[in-house]
């Protein structure tokens, strides 16, 4: 595959939330205004772009010369959770209200399944370096993309007559299985 291939389909056609159903709790949780899910989307984007080159890097040159790659689980969970301490001290330093937005579901980037599953795909797939960087940029750019429109439809149905049995998690559900529908057809 090129690398532009790579891109479009980790972003649209295959991105992480809407075909493994990864990153869905913060997907739901954070997505109730457009700053909180357009902070938890950059820093998942962040965490993910970081933690997975080192991830690549640390699995190709480490544990695969030292048949040691059963181990991969335990370094990537290490990686990632130093990566998400790291984000969250400066977001709570340089950005409070994003921080007061975010909640606690800035802490829990760490045992976000997204960030764990983009890079185990990376090695999944087989992507050399630099399929490796573009694919996980576009997994975190698809993220972040999808968040922000997902929060945007839903603060616009927060100003609209529901129906009292749809309120909440019923329709915030429907509208993710619609967008999880467009997005399918740019593949075709």
């Amino acid at each position: 595959m090129s690398l532009i291939s790579i891109f479009v389909a980790s972003v649209l056609t295959e991105n992480i939330i809407l075909t493994k159903f990864l990153g869905i709790c913060p997907f739901i949780g954070t997505s109730k205004r457009e700053k909180g899910a357009l902070g938890m989307g950059i820093s998942i984007t962040f965490v993910v772009f970081i933690s997975g080159i080192i991830a690549y890097l640390l699995y190709y040159y480490v544990l695969v010369p030292t048949e040691t790659e059963y181990l991969r689980t335990i370094l990537f969970v290490l990686i990632i959770a130093a990566m998400v301490q790291s984000i969250e001290l400066i977001i709570r330093k340089q950005f409070p209200k994003i921080h007061e937005l975010m909640g606690i579901f800035l802490p829990l980037i760490a045992a976000n399944c997204a960030v764990l599953g983009i890079t185990f795909l990376v090695i999944d797939y087989q992507y050399n370096f630099w399929e490796t960087i573009v694919f996980i940029l576009g997994s975190g750019l698809g993220f972040t993309a999808l968040i922000y429109l997902y929060a945007t439809i839903r603060e616009k149905l927060d100003q609209r007559p529901v129906l009292p049995s749809f309120q909440g998690v019923p329709i915030a559900l429907i509208i993710a299985g619609i967008m999880a529908m467009i997005f399918s057809r740019f593949g075709l």
